[in-house]
């Protein structure tokens, strides 16, 4: 149970103990990332849920987003905030990883999460009580991008992204492709509406993305696998609510 304990500590703010976790362990928690994806998807749509039955569905939206963004410290956020950043103010591939790894919020990526958080509300308040299902199913599709990246694309720069790279072999892979099989399983049962155009567009996403980053920097790195994430979740979003 490394892995998932690996999975929790990198993806979320939730403490658990026993030993320190290094890189080698992320490698091998990949697998379970979409599983801790859906959980924090649940946890961000049940709050909506139960702060709706008290305040208006906007109110109720911004607490379940914040929830989220607490519970996460903003993990994928943080990302594609960083990535925006490099990709829209950098026109090589150095001057872009230099951009990505300053601390520092520009007009693109503050930007990108307004858009990002405003469609995030809109979103909750869209699906209703169907939240419960779509967010676990989005978050759970959005982690699983992850590992495709990773297995699709060398990474750039010498960051934890190319340690993980490097330690990634097929059982993570296809343990986190299995999750997100699981998810898509489950959501059907529960009859949740365009499931197969959800997972049109969130392949088509990643590997649009993939195609991206190939032609324009060559490969990948944290902030990248980030901001995938991010683009995946949305698209997802976006077909569940035609």
């Amino acid at each position: 149970m490394r892995g998932l304990v690996a999975a929790v500590r990198f993806l979320t703010r939730v403490p658990v103990p026993g030993r320190p976790t290094d890189a080698d362990d992320i490698a091998g928690a990949v697998g379970w990332f979409p599983l801790v994806g859906a959980l924090v998807g649940l946890a961000t749509a049940g709050i909506f849920h139960g702060a709706s039955q008290v305040w208006s569905p906007g109110v109720a939206a911004v607490l379940g987003i914040a929830f989220g963004l607490m519970l996460t410290g903003g993990f994928h956020e943080d990302g594609a905030t960083d990535a925006t950043d490099g990709l829209g103010g950098g026109w090589t591939r150095e001057r872009v990883l230099e951009i990505m790894k300053d601390s520092r919020i520009g007009a693109y990526g503050a930007m990108a999460l307004w858009c990002l958080l405003t469609f995030r509300a809109v979103s909750l308040v869209e699906l209703g009580a169907r939240a419960l299902v779509a967010y676990p199913l989005a978050m759970a599709w959005g982690r699983a991008s992850v590992a495709l990246v990773l297995r699709l694309l060398p990474p750039i720069g010498s960051g934890l992204a190319k340690e993980v790279h490097r330690g990634l072999g097929w059982g993570p892979f296809l343990m986190a492709m299995g999750w997100a099989a699981l998810a898509g399983f489950g959501a059907w049962r529960l009859g949740l509406p365009h499931l197969g155009m959800a997972a049109r567009a969130g392949l088509g996403a990643c590997l649009l993305w993939c195609l991206y980053l190939k032609r324009r920097l060559g490969g990948h790195s944290g902030d990248l696998l980030g901001a995938g994430n991010q683009l995946v979740e949305t698209a997802v979003l976006l077909a569940l609510m035609v």
